[in-house]
C-alpha cells in the first residue's frame, strides 16, 4: 500500500456537508487494478479535477486507499483543491462515511445506526458511526474526533497593518486552526452577526492570519461570535481553499476554543456557519465529537478525454 496514492480510479462520488463538498476516489493499488482505467494524482491533476467550471468542482478530494483493509481500518488520504495534502477534514470524513455506507462497506443495524467503524488518516485512527437511514440522500454521520489541543490558552497576537492587533486562539483538531473571537454588538441578532463574520472582512482577516509568516505551515481561520453558552456563529477561511460555508474541523476548533476560554460550557454546542449548523460535543477534557448531515449529490466517472491528460498506461 502506498502512503500517498499515485493512481486513482476515474469513478467518483460527490457529496457535501452543509455546502462543504468533497469528491471520493479510490486508489488503484494492487495487481488486479493494473488494467483499470485511472489517472495519476499530482498537484496539477487534483487542481484540475477540483476546479469549478473547468473540472468537477469541489473543496477537495478524499481517497479511499483500500476498501477491504486487512485490519478493518479504512485508510484515507486527503487533498485540498490546490493539490496539497492535508491531515483531516471533519466534513471530508463524514462524506467518506456516507460513501462507505452507500457502497455497502458498512451497514446499518436493526437499531437504525451502523456499528462503529474506523478510518485512518494523518497517522490517526478515527471512530465513526452512520445514523438512521438516509432521507432524500441525506445521511447523518458522526465522527469521534479525539482530544483537541489548545496550543496557547491565552492566545497569540499578529499585527495587521490596518486592523491592528488580531488575537487568536491556536487549536489543533488533527489539523491547525486559529479562532478569532468577535465581541461585537450584543444587540445584533445571530443573522446579523453571521452576515458580518462571513462578509468581506473575513477575506482580509482570514488570508492575513492563514498565511502569516509566524505560522510556517499555515492555518485554518475562524471568526466567531458567542450567542449563548452553547451556541456560536462563525465565518470560516480554510487553508488552501479560502472562504467556505462550512468546515467540520473548524466547527470543532471554535467549540473547543470557546470551552477552553470559558466562553462556552462543555456539552453539545451548536456551531452555525453560512452552510448551516453542526453539533459539536466537547467535554471538559476537550474530547470532541462532530455530528451533522451529509447530502449525497452525484456519482460518475471522469471522461476518457479528461482523464487522458493525467493517464497512466495500463499494466505499468
Amino acid at each position: 500500500m502506498r502512503d500517498a496514492p499515485d493512481r486513482l480510479s476515474t469513478g467518483f462520488f460527490l457529496a457535501h456537508g452543509l455546502g462543504n463538498d468533497y469528491l471520493v476516489f479510490e486508489a488503484l493499488n494492487g495487481p488486479e487494478d493494473r488494467e483499470a482505467s485511472g489517472w495519476i494524482r499530482s498537484e496539477a491533476s487534483v487542481r484540475a479535477v477540483c476546479a469549478r467550471g473547468a473540472g468537477l468542482g469541489s473543496d477537495g478530494i478524499v481517497v479511499l486507499m483500500d476498501r477491504n483493509p486487512p485490519d478493518g481500518i479504512f485508510p484515507l488520504a486527503m487533498y485540498n483543491p490546490d493539490g496539497s495534502a492535508f491531515e483531516r477534514s471533519g466534513n471530508g470524513l463524514r462524506v467518506l462515511g456516507a460513501y462507505l455506507l452507500e457502497e455497502g462497506l458498512v451497514a446499518l443495524q436493526s437499531g437504525g445506526s451502523s456499528d462503529p467503524f474506523q478510518v485512518r488518516t494523518g497517522g490517526d485512527v478515527i471512530r465513526m458511526v452512520c445514523h438512521g437511514p438516509a432521507r432524500e440522500g441525506v445521511h447523518d454521520v458522526e465522527v469521534t474526533m479525539g482530544q483537541a489541543h489548545v496550543e496557547a490558552p491565552g492566545g497569540r497576537v499578529v499585527e495587521h497593518p490596518s486592523l491592528g492587533a488580531i488575537r487568536y486562539i491556536p487549536i489543533r483538531t488533527g489539523n491547525p486552526h486559529a479562532v478569532i473571537f468577535d465581541d461585537g454588538d450584543p444587540e445584533e441578532s445571530a443573522e446579523e452577526a453571521l452576515a458580518k463574520l462571513d462578509g468581506p472582512e473575513l477575506r482580509v482577516r482570514g488570508r492575513f492570519v492563514a498565511e502569516h509568516p509566524s505560522i510556517p505551515s499555515g492555518t485554518n481561520v475562524q471568526w466567531a461570535r458567542i450567542c449563548s453558552p452553547n451556541r456560536v456563529v462563525a465565518g470560516i477561511w480554510e487553508r488552501g481553499v479560502g472562504r467556505t460555508p462550512a468546515s467540520g474541523t473548524s466547527a470543532c476548533a471554535i467549540a473547543v476554543a470557546g470551552v477552553a476560554t470559558g466562553r462556552l460550557v462543555p456539552g453539545t454546542i451548536e456551531v452555525r456557519t453560512a452552510g448551516g449548523t453542526l453539533q459539536i460535543g466537547v467535554t471538559s477534557a476537550l474530547d470532541v465529537t462532530l455530528r451533522g448531515p451529509v447530502q449525497s449529490v452525484a456519482r460518475g466517472a471522469l471522461t476518457p478525454g479528461f482523464a487522458a491528460r493525467f493517464r497512466f498506461e495500463p499494466g505499468s
